[in-house]
């Protein structure tokens, strides 16, 4: 289903899912690439969405260039698909990396986004309680490397290093920034995330259109680890994007409906 596409001078590898509404990009985590997640999101969106994705330069099937892990480049690249493939404003799916990415188009780019399912993602880079400093990759990792990225064998190594590193500094995006988005936002979550718990809920509470789930008994691998449920709350999400109105508001200044 996946073929290599010319993106302003760059080859990138593109997924295309059969047309079925308006336009949806998964954006998948760092380190990892479309393959590894795709399936356990497709459920949610594929009957009634056009789905797009691409593995991000560096990762996947796609090569690396200078400067691609940083999340500056990466925002420039999903903008630069939004308007050369997509050519239409979309409902952004960003796991870990991938939700840092979507926050930062709808803070660049408003107009590119529709809405915003931000899995496992940072508005700063303290809010992750770790930056995978004991991972390595399994010899299972080394062998799909191998026969996937066009890069050599040997990156694999120096791109992990360069990763742990900028995760180390990066995302910086203000809550000034965050308090400007203005598409609705599902903050989602693992209970036992990699996310500190009261980061996600300082997200949520900034967004001016935020709402927060949880999916119980999951981590940060929670679209693999409970499809179904992450399906069914992404799809609730969608399916009415209007502003919660709810019986006994807190956070939210919306008026009690009797």
């Amino acid at each position: 289903m996946g073929q290599y596409i010319n993106l302003r001078g760059h080859q990138v590898f593109n997924y295309e899912w059969t047309d079925n509404g308006e336009a949806v990009l998964l954006l998948h985590g760092g380190l990892s690439q479309t393959s590894h997640w795709d399936a356990s999101i497709l459920p949610a969106v594929q009957n009634n969405f056009h789905v797009f994705a691409y593995d991000r330069t560096g990762h996947g099937f796609t090569g690396d260039q200078a400067g691609s892990f940083h999340f500056n480049y990466q925002l420039q690249e999903v903008i630069a698909y939004l308007e050369d493939v997509i050519k239409e404003p979309a409902h952004l799916i960003g796991f870990s990396d991938g939700g840092i990415i979507a926050l930062m188009v709808a803070i660049k780019r408003p107009e590119l986004v529709k809405s915003i399912v931000a899995i496992g993602a940072n508005f700063h880079h303290s809010g992750a309680v770790s930056i995978l400093e004991d991972w390595n990759p399994s010899d299972e990792d080394r062998a799909e490397y191998a026969i996937t990225s066009p890069d050599a064998p040997h990156t694999m190594d120096e791109k992990i290093k360069k990763m742990r590193k900028i995760w180390a500094s990066e995302p910086n995006i203000s809550l000034a920034d965050i308090a400007k988005i203005a598409c609705p936002v599902l903050v989602l979550v693992g209970d036992d995330d990699v996310i500190k718990h009261s980061h996600s809920i300082e997200l949520y509470e900034t967004l001016p259109l935020g709402q927060f789930a949880v999916i119980p008994g999951t981590s940060h691998i929670l679209p693999k680890e409970k499809p179904g449920l992450v399906n069914a709350v992404i799809l609730q999400f969608l399916a009415d994007l209007s502003y919660p109105i709810t019986k006994m508001p807190i956070r939210r200044t919306n008026p009690i409906i009797d």
